[in-house]
């Protein structure tokens, strides 16, 4: 379909040499952009690559028939209007060009002003139904951005959302960043249901829950007979995302061997299947996700320096919790009411020392965390309200010591910071690994392999 600013296109189709000149000379006197076909195989060529907003077809012609041009232009676009004309009418051709979705049926010869005041109706109605379906597609997006947007008031999360907003409507690659449970898959949600491929799918893989070889064979898909197990073909889900977004969490978990595929990926917008020699072109929206800082991954030489730029078109970076003391009732509220609604019941309220007690907790686990914390709340929780009793005992207790210490102290190096954060975490869940990946904001898998890489015994 073309642009509505711009002059209708009308294919006009006749087996007649004449008639096709005639109409052609009225049509583009008239303002209209005419495009001539002769005969209907011709048209059926023709219709695919020009996407007209009208079609003006005869009825009687060998080969493809004026029917058989109706069926075809509605098939590549239901909405198109199809005029058809005839010689020869009889109501049981005029019933059947109806009941198959003709606009308009007229009798040969017509007059000018006839045939023009019907493709004037006919550029009309393609008019109201263009505005119509767009403007229910921007109903359908401000639903969208209204029952899905990420919650909070906060000033630099108010900024996160502007750039998710500018970012959307464009195909650019997005890196989302931040600390685990800060929310970078509900951004990536929220930039799908704002862009033009909200229609579409929205696939997501943690990159850290599967081994290598599997994950491969998830993202880019296999042969049959490329590896043991491998009985059928299987389509990846970069093929399975086309024309919606693919959202691949937890990017920086990815070996050197993976990250490779990903750069072709990225550069040519083609995978190859495991055991495959031929690409296959995908059509699909990127947005990537991590915890860790890419650029100090690439300095030890842990992710591929030419991957990070073909990621990092568009950046965007979630704030942890605790920049957002302001925003932490707001989400709270809004989990609660959430909570009521899977159970059927009425939401609980937070008492006064337990709203306190939640400002006050530094949240380490971030949304999530906060999330898991109430939940367990509204389940300890007899009566209507949520007291501090029912929080976990990590967000009440008072801590005494000072969070820096006058002596200069060496700096500790990110990963000491990691595995104390990880151990910290493990004993306020009592040991249970489960969890305790939960409150991380990883997958259970990475979290044993982190343990083993500390050569800790949980």
């Amino acid at each position: 379909m073309t642009d509505r600013t711009t002059a209708p296109t009308v294919l006009i189709v006749d087996d007649e040499t004449g008639i096709l000149q005639t109409l052609e000379i009225l049509l583009r006197a008239e303002g209209f952009i005419p495009h001539v076909a002769q005969g209907g195989k011709a048209a059926l060529e023709r219709i695919p690559a020009l996407s007209p907003d009208i079609v003006l077809s005869d009825v009687r012609m060998p080969q493809v028939t004026g029917v058989e041009v109706l069926a075809a232009a509605k098939a590549h676009d239901p909405e198109v209007p199809v005029i058809l004309m005839t010689a020869q009418a009889t109501l049981q051709t005029a019933m059947q060009a109806v009941n198959e979705g003709a606009f308009y049926y007229i009798q040969k010869p017509f007059r000018n002003d006839e045939m023009l005041a019907i493709l004037r109706r006919a550029a009309e109605h393609r008019q109201l139904r263009a505005e119509n379906s767009s403007l229910k597609k921007e109903i359908k997006r401000r639903e969208r951005r209204t029952a899905g947007a990420p919650i909070g008031n906060n000033r630099s999360w108010l900024e996160v959302l502007r750039l998710a907003e500018a970012v959307a409507p464009t195909d650019s690659t997005v890196l989302v960043t931040g600390e685990s449970g800060t929310g970078k898959e509900v951004v990536a949600r929220y930039i799908h249901d704002l862009s033009n491929r909200s229609e579409a799918s929205f696939n997501s893989i943690n990159c850290g829950a599967l081994p290598e070889g599997l994950l491969e064979s998830e993202l880019f898909g296999h042969v049959k007979g490329s590896f043991t197990g491998a009985v059928k073909d299987k389509e990846g889900l970069f093929t399975a995302a086309g024309g919606g977004t693919f959202f691949l969490d937890e990017i920086g978990e990815t070996t050197p061997a993976t990250q490779v595929k990903l750069l072709r990926v990225l550069q040519h917008r083609e995978v190859i299947p495991v055991g495959a020699t031929d690409p296959i072109p995908i059509d699909t929206r990127i947005i990537a996700a991590t915890n860790r800082d890419l650029e100090e991954e690439i300095k030890r030489g842990a992710f591929r320096r030419d991957l990070f730029y073909r990621l990092n078109v568009i950046a965007v970076h979630l704030p942890p919790l605790r920049d957002r003391v302001d925003d932490i009732l707001l989400l709270a509220e809004s989990f609660l009411q959430r909570s009521a609604e899977l159970r059927g019941e009425e939401p609980k309220r937070l008492a006064d020392d337990a709203a306190g007690a939640l400002q006050a907790y530094q949240w380490p686990g971030n949304v999530r965390e906060l999330e898991n914390a109430l939940e367990r709340a509204v389940i300890l929780s007899g009566g209507t309200t949520i007291g501090v009793a029912a929080l976990p005992g990590r967000v009440t207790e008072r801590r005494s010591e000072p969070l820096v210490a006058e002596r200069s102290t060496p700096n500790p190096t990110l990963e000491t910071i990691e595995k104390a954060y990880i151990l910290w975490v493990l004993q306020s869940e009592a040991g249970n690994k489960t969890r305790a990946a939960e409150v991380l904001g990883i997958d259970p898998s990475t979290l044993h392999r982190k343990l083993a890489r500390y050569e800790v015994d949980a």
